[in-house]
């Protein structure tokens, strides 16, 4: 069992907010290059908030069912290290990109978590996060963590409604990674508020 769980940081927009997030202890953020989310940044802030955090945070990109040679573009732009799928991308499409990725998974009520795990086995990771539907994320909304799988070959990630106030009980619920967390520490879509990110990185972490 790890002895702390990393925490990544979604939906980061400016690069203000970037340096907050890891001088709050974040492992990890998260730049979303999806359209129609209100956390969506271009290339070019993208690029200028990666270049921002240092080189030992992690900094992931998130797309949904993107053309690859939208996500090629990004990738010759923005020094991403990881990518996340959060649409229906096949395996194939994932690792395409020759890139390390994570593929989120959303809990929908009749999903066999680990049967949809095991189609991804080339990830570096697996997230599970709440569904709702025609929303690939940022729902806001937590699923039932006892879905979470107690054994799996790969990292677990959760996200979904996680907050200041619930993530150490989801932390020590789930096992889990990591925690990916955006809505919950925002003072509103697209800005963080630093003392709920500080909160959020001390309770994820006490164990």
């Amino acid at each position: 069992m790890l002895s702390q769980v990393r925490v990544k940081i979604c939906g980061i927009t400016s690069t203000a907010d970037a340096e907050a997030a890891v001088a709050a202890g974040a492992d990890a953020i998260g730049l979303v290059f999806f359209a129609k989310s209100p956390r969506a940044v271009t290339v070019e802030q993208a690029a200028a908030i990666a270049r921002k955090v240092g080189p030992f945070v992690t900094v992931v990109g998130l797309f949904v069912d993107a053309d690859s040679e939208f996500v090629t573009n990004v990738l010759n732009h923005v020094p991403l290290h990881v990518l996340q799928f959060h649409g229906d991308e096949s395996e194939s499409y994932c690792q395409q990109f020759q890139r390390p990725y994570l593929k989120a998974l959303r809990m929908k009520d009749d999903l066999d978590v680990s049967t949809a795990m095991a189609k991804f086995s080339s990830a570096v990771g697996i997230l599970l996060d709440a569904y709702r539907p025609g929303v690939p994320g940022g729902t806001g909304e937590t699923f039932d963590w006892q879905r979470v799988p107690a054994q799996s070959s790969v990292p677990v990630v959760l996200a979904g409604g996680l907050n200041p106030e619930n993530v150490a009980t989801a932390v020590e619920s789930t096992q889990v990674y990591g925690v990916d967390v955006s809505g919950g520490v925002e003072a509103s879509p697209g800005k963080k508020d630093t003392e709920k990110m500080m909160a959020f990185v001390r309770h994820a972490k006490r164990r």
